[in-house]
């Protein structure tokens, strides 16, 4: 069964609001998606509907890429153009090398202060609450990583810039990072995801088109058997029965599929496989 929306998120919403209209045209109740956009972001969603919602949690991106267009001269509460300012001042547009040599210090592992816009909680409450309250909370700390970050224009009030990170890194606060670094102020203007993991913008269709119904379905079978390796078991009734089975398999973890259909995620424990989570 194909299950899966590749989107082309606008901007202007959040990722709540695209799950909620696609949850019409689809007609079902059952909806998700793998990733949150911010509302100003645009791009890459990939969203799950019926029985693949179910699959959600074995489908973690390991990689992001991003394009991100920077504001110099101003700063919001937000980090980004849709904030209140908090400071405004005059800017010299960086040389490119020197915001060549900034952006590739950040290449690698480096530890990344969570924004207080964010959705992460703390104590029980998520970070924006304690901003709309005006609280003053200590904002955790995470461990990301950049694979790949390159500068692709300089503009008349900034620049704008390609970069592919690891999952759970804010490009907000990267930008924050970068603007301390080049000892100037700003925020981002702009924000498209551009690919998550081999699923890149050409491959997703318009919000507004599968609203008309113009759309393309995708198996939850060839997204999971890029991280799982992929078992054809004869005896379906077993798996439909959550039995524990024996497996000629090299992972740990492994799909099991019947035909195009996944039917399970199951797990090594001892000479046998249990089930994780029954995908039918």
């Amino acid at each position: 069964m194909d299950n899966v929306l590749f989107v082309n998120k606008p901007a202007g919403i959040s990722s709540f609001d695209v799950c909620f209209r696609l949850r019409k045209v689809l007609n079902t109740k059952k909806i998700g998606h793998t990733g949150t956009l911010d509302p100003n972001a645009t791009g890459v969603m990939i969203v799950l509907f019926d029985k693949a919602t179910k699959a959600n949690q074995f489908l973690v991106s390991d990689k992001k890429e991003y394009v991100s267009c920077v504001q110099l001269g101003i700063r919001t509460d937000t980090l980004d153009i849709d904030g209140n300012i908090l400071e405004e001042k005059g800017f010299i547009l960086p040389k490119e090398e020197d915001l060549n040599k900034v952006l590739s210090s950040f290449l690698g592992t480096s530890m990344q202060e969570v924004p207080i816009t964010s959705a992460v909680s703390v104590n029980g409450k998520r970070l924006y609450q304690y901003q709309r309250e005006n609280k003053e909370v200590e904002l955790p700390v995470r461990q990301i990583e950049v694979y790949e970050i390159e500068l692709l224009k300089l503009h008349e009030d900034g620049f704008s810039f390609r970069c592919v990170v690891s999952s759970g890194t804010y490009i907000r606060a990267l930008v924050r990072d970068i603007l301390n670094k080049l000892g100037q102020i700003g925020t981002v203007s702009s924000l498209q995801r551009t690919a998550v993991d081999e699923i890149r913008i050409e491959d997703c269709d318009d919000l507004e088109k599968i609203e008309r119904g113009i759309y393309r379905t995708h198996g939850l079978k060839q997204l999971l058997e890029k991280r799982y390796e992929c078992i054809e078991y004869t005896e379906k009734k077993d798996i439909l029965n959550g039995k524990k089975i024996r497996l000629e398999g090299h992972d740990d973890k492994v799909l099991i599929c019947d035909g195009d259909d996944a039917l399970a995620v199951y797990e090594k424990e001892g000479d046998l496989y249990r089930c994780v989570r029954g995908l039918w």
